[in-house]
């Protein structure tokens, strides 16, 4: 549904976006992740035919964004950052309006109207005016306009900006719903969404795509994924440190802490390792040893940390 190619943005010497490249399919979630000013927003409003690309092309459905807008937008709903809305009016009789400017009429545009109140919990709402919401119903207010149409394409930019965790947990959870029928494409800077509603995430840096794949592919990039953590009691620190090192599927092995007869230690895996394979052998050396093992765990990585080493490696390099 959506196409991506060679897409770049330059405002004057500045380039914004350069070379980005994807795809987005129907029932894919994918999160747009990327420092401030890596061209996250740029990107999108590109896509959305929002501003021109300098170079590159979208396609949206088979439709060229610049060659064949109306077509193209028509299969679009776009919430932009800061959740723009007209502030004289009511929720109510804002989104009549953007239903009426989406074409929708009679019973197609009371229908529409009255699904995107209550997907979008806004019920409470109807009749009081943008200027007096607060920050929270305001930004769902302008996400029920990009789903009034019920649209195939998805861009939202930040769409759980200024809302609390319960808003959020409902945001969340409607997009992963949306995602099984439309193409979406949200950018976020709270990674756990991006576990909890995308079936893909590219990350961005400096206008260019520095990662792109799952969730669990992004989370295996992560230094200590598949590593194997656990707390040995009764045993020193050089026995357990040179039994657990031989191990063959082992990198290394770390002790993290010691305390009287307590020894916290994780072993790192060579490669990636699938379905506990490092954690069996090092439960079966422990056991032939008779460590007593108060804890035994393999870690799943962060992709806070996958995010930090891949936005931020070039500019450490630099600097040392």
């Amino acid at each position: 549904m959506i196409h991506v190619q060679n897409l770049s943005k330059h405002f004057g010497p500045k380039i914004a976006v350069n070379g980005v490249s994807f795809e987005v399919a129907k029932g894919e979630v994918l999160g747009f992740l990327g420092p401030n000013g890596a061209g996250k927003s740029t990107t999108m409003r590109m896509i959305t035919g929002f501003i021109p690309p300098t170079e590159g092309r979208v396609s949206i459905g088979g439709h060229d964004i610049v060659d064949q807008p109306i077509p193209a937008k028509r299969l679009i709903g776009y919430l932009p950052e800061n959740a723009p809305a007209y502030t004289d009016m009511t929720v109510g009789g804002f989104l009549n309006f953007a239903a009426e400017l989406r074409g929708l009429r009679g019973d197609a545009k009371t229908r529409a109207v009255s699904r995107a109140i209550e997907m979008c919990f806004l019920e409470n709402v109807v009749h009081q005016s943008v200027d007096t919401l607060s920050k929270g119903y305001r930004h769902r207010t302008s996400l029920a306009q990009s789903i009034i149409h019920d649209p195939e394409v998805l861009i939202l930019d930040e769409p759980t900006d200024g809302l609390d965790p319960n808003q959020k947990h409902e945001v969340r959870g409607l997009i992963k719903r949306m995602g099984e029928k439309k193409a979406i494409i949200f950018s976020t800077h709270i990674l756990e969404e991006v576990e909890a509603a995308c079936t893909r995430a590219i990350i961005i840096d400096r206008g260019e795509v520095v990662a792109n794949g799952t969730p669990a592919e992004l989370l295996m990039k992560s230094e200590n994924a598949g590593a194997v953590s656990l707390k040995i009691s009764g045993a020193s620190r050089g026995a357990v440190s040179e039994k657990l090192s031989a191990i063959g599927k082992a990198r290394k092995t770390v002790i993290v802490k010691e305390d009287g007869p307590l020894v916290w230690v994780r072993v790192m895996p060579k490669g990636e390792l699938r379905n506990g394979e490092l954690a069996k052998e090092v439960a079966a050396v422990a056991f032939a040893e008779r460590w007593k093992v108060e804890e035994l765990q393999t870690e799943h990585g962060r992709l806070d940390e996958v995010f930090r080493n891949i936005t931020s490696s070039d500019v450490v390099k630099e600097a040392a």
